[in-house]
């Protein structure tokens, strides 16, 4: 403990955050041991070049962007629908496949203090919680295909202990738990507007998750894609917790993928009006990109076609399937960095906590769509709003769970038989 103190303060005497030394002297002995731990973990050289990050204009370029549309499957012949999806089953029935949701939020948006994934809707069926909801989904798929498909999910550390305790609580929905590999993903320190770290209300230096971008480095490091090597897995499909209609088992895009030799693959849906907060896909000299909505100028987001839709208009709706060799590739590349300035609750050195009536703690986090540019193509398979995204975001309004629960209801009702 003393050789580790002394490592901890030397570096943080180095880094110019000495400040948090005095909190490590007056914590008792539990705490004292995890702050210096969190110091001999952190590395501060990289927090050195995020921060000297945020005195940097973030332009954004926008010379040479293109469009690239989705294949829409209304458009294709039965035989190659057919064609499609036989490929993509058959991945499936050979046990090659698994799905990975990234479950890392707390659902407080939805006034719901808890991890997301156990948020619960109340269907005219009855009521049902997001996890549930995609076990649900999984189970289909196992009994058509006659398989145990491999599900793997990322928590955060702020909800780890209650995700694992209420899937443990809830017996796994009647999943096998020998089949489901909880990880966490990875975390960064939070730094103020003067480049300090911040103390939180556990006494401890305040962390956030580094982004949904961070979850291949998070595989490789907590064992998960040596879990899937294991079990042969040779392409796994990366959703989001919170919306209800992903189709998570999705033969079409897989088959599509396969037939067309790409390593990635996304299901879209047309954006709604050239305002919509999502960001689109297109490409910029020969990579593939997703360009946020706030980025996208509104002379571009407005161009349309001929047909009335909107030429940058594939929205990205966390829709991925990428193989086994583009998760371990994507491991060991450095994903840029976002900024987000957010407002964080802090204790001062006399224990007092302060709660900030304005953002003052620099955020930074990967997006797992940074990892597209890393590949030549992408193969990107149109899917309709009702019938491909109902996310659960807000407590009220767009995004909410009345409307996801009217697109979920609606879907079932006219797709009884349909297996995802």
């Amino acid at each position: 403990m003393i050789d580790n103190y002394e490592k901890a303060k030397h570096i943080l005497e180095k880094y110019k955050q000495s400040h948090i030394i005095p909190f490590i002297d007056k914590a008792d002995v539990d705490i004292k041991e995890k702050i210096i731990n969190q110091v001999l973990r952190i590395d501060f050289e990289e927090l050195k070049d995020l921060y000297n990050m945020t005195f940097e204009d973030l332009f954004v370029d926008l010379e040479e962007l293109q469009p690239i549309a989705g294949v829409n499957p209304d458009n294709m012949e039965k035989e190659k629908l057919q064609f499609y999806t036989e490929i993509g089953e058959n991945v499936i029935k050979n046990n090659k496949f698994a799905v990975a949701t990234m479950a890392g939020g707390q659902g407080t948006r939805l006034g719901h203090p808890r991890a997301k994934g156990t948020y619960k809707i109340d269907f005219e069926t009855g009521s049902k919680y997001l996890f549930e909801i995609i076990v649900d989904t999984l189970k289909r798929a196992n009994k058509k295909y006659n398989v145990i498909i491999p599900w793997y999910i990322m928590t955060s550390n702020e909800n780890n202990a209650d995700t694992v305790e209420f899937l443990k609580e809830k017996n796994y929905f009647g999943y096998p738990k020998e089949y489901v590999y909880i990880f966490e993903q990875g975390k960064l320190p939070l730094i103020t507007e003067q480049g300090k770290l911040l103390i939180g209300e556990d006494g401890l230096i305040k962390e956030a998750s580094n982004g949904n971008g961070g979850i291949f480095n998070s595989m490789l490091k907590q064992g998960a894609i040596s879990d899937m090597e294991k079990r042969g897995i040779e392409w796994v499909f990366i959703g989001s917790v919170d919306n209800i209609l992903l189709k998570y088992v999705d033969v079409l895009l897989l088959g599509l993928t396969i037939n067309d030799g790409n390593e990635i693959g996304t299901r879209t849906v047309l954006k709604r009006n050239p305002e919509e907060k999502v960001g689109v896909l297109c490409k910029q000299n020969g990579k593939i990109r997703v360009i946020e909505y706030t980025e996208l100028p509104k002379d571009i987001a407005g161009i349309k076609k001929e047909n009335g839709e909107l030429v940058f208009g594939e929205s990205h709706i966390m829709c991925n399937l990428f193989s086994i060799n583009a998760i371990k590739r994507s491991s060991t590349k450095e994903l840029e960095y976002h900024i987000a300035f957010k407002k964080s609750d802090y204790l001062t050195e006399q224990g007092v906590l302060v709660k900030p009536e304005k953002e003052n703690a620099y955020k930074f986090e990967q997006f797992i769509f940074d990892s597209f540019k890393i590949f030549n193509n992408i193969s990107i398979l149109r899917g309709k709003r009702e019938e491909d995204f109902a996310p659960v975001k807000n407590k009220s309004g767009v995004d909410s769970p009345d409307t996801a629960k009217k697109l979920y209801e609606n879907y079932w009702k006219n797709n009884k038989n349909v297996i995802y």
